[in-house]
C-alpha cells in the first residue's frame, strides 16, 4: 500500500483502518479465515454493509478470498498479515523513524493441533514448520479425517526449509481425548467434521487448497509450504501467552 503523498495526511493504511467497522473486520480476520455469514454474525451488522467494507479492504490489497473446497458457492476471506505488518511499519515510520522497528516475542508453552483431510501434506508440513520455528517450546501434532501416506512432494518442499519430514499419518479419532490449546484446520472439508476436544481449545481456520490436486504438485507444495510458513510466523507471537493450567481447563 502506498504511503501518503502529503506530509500532513495520515497514511492510507491508517485512514482505512480508522473506520471502526473495518477495524473490527480486520480483527476478526486476523484470528483466522472467515466466511461472510460468519463475519455478519460476529459483527452484528447487515450483510450488505459487511460486504461493502470487505470490498474496501480487498481493494487495498489487505484481504483476499478463496472459494471453499467444501462448498464452491462459499468463499473464505483472509487477512494478509505480512502486508499489514509492512503497512503498519511504514505508517509508524511516517510519524517517527524509531517506530519502524518491530519487536519479537518469546514463545511460551502451547499445545497445537493442525488438521486436514488426508494428513499427508498440509498438516504435516504445518506441524514440521512450527516445530522448526519454535523448537521444544511448543507441543505440535497433526492429524486427518481420512489419513493416508505423506505425499513425496511434501517431503521435498519441507527439505527446502532444512526439514526432514518423517510423519506417521494419524486419524483425528485417535486424538479425541487429547488436550490442546489451539486447533487449526487447514482444509474447508475437515473444518465441517472436526470433533470437539477436552478443555475447549481455541479453533482457528486457515483455508488452504489441497496441493495434491494440482497438476504440478511440487510447485503447489512449495507454494503451500511458503503460505504455511508465513502464517506460522504470525502465529508464533500468539503462542507467547502462557498456556492455561490443567486445573483451569474443565
Amino acid at each position: 500500500m502506498p504511503t501518503a503523498d502529503a506530509p500532513g495526511t495520515p497514511p492510507p493504511f491508517v485512514r482505512l483502518l480508522s473506520d471502526p467497522l473495518r477495524w473490527r473486520l480486520a480483527r476478526e480476520l486476523a484470528a483466522g479465515d472467515r466466511r461472510v455469514r460468519e463475519l455478519v454474525s460476529a459483527l452484528g451488522q447487515p450483510q450488505n454493509l459487511v460486504s461493502y467494507h470487505l470490498r474496501q479492504l480487498r481493494d487495498a490489497g489487505l484481504v483476499t478470498s478463496r472459494r471453499s473446497s467444501f462448498d464452491g458457492r462459499d468463499s473464505y476471506y483472509h487477512l494478509d498479515l505480512a502486508r499489514c505488518s509492512r503497512s503498519w511499519s511504514a505508517a509508524g515510520a511516517s510519524l517517527h523513524p524509531g517506530l519502524a522497528a518491530g519487536t519479537g516475542a518469546r514463545v511460551g508453552a502451547a499445545r497445537v493441533l493442525f488438521v486436514c483431510t488426508g494428513n499427508s501434506g498440509r498438516s504435516p508440513l504445518a506441524e514440521a514448520l512450527l516445530r522448526h520455528r519454535t523448537g521444544p517450546g511448543v507441543e505440535v501434532t497433526s492429524a486427518g479425517s481420512h489419513p493416508k501416506p505423506v505425499h513425496p512432494d511434501a517431503v521435498r518442499a519441507a527439505a527446502e526449509y532444512g526439514i526432514t519430514l518423517t510423519h506417521e499419518p494419524t486419524h483425528l479419532d485417535s486424538l479425541r481425548r487429547r488436550r490442546f490449546d489451539l486447533v487449526i484446520s487447514l482444509c474447508d472439508r475437515v473444518r465441517e467434521v472436526c470433533p470437539e476436544f477436552p478443555g475447549r481449545p481455541e479453533a482457528v481456520h486457515w483455508s488452504i487448497p489441497d496441493p495434491a490436486g494440482e497438476a504440478d504438485t511440487l510447485s503447489a507444495f512449495r507454494r503451500t509450504a511458503a503460505e504455511l510458513d508465513g502464517r506460522i510466523r504470525f502465529l508464533i507471537p500468539v503462542l507467547s501467552a502462557p498456556a492455561k493450567e490443567e486445573e483451569d481447563r474443565p
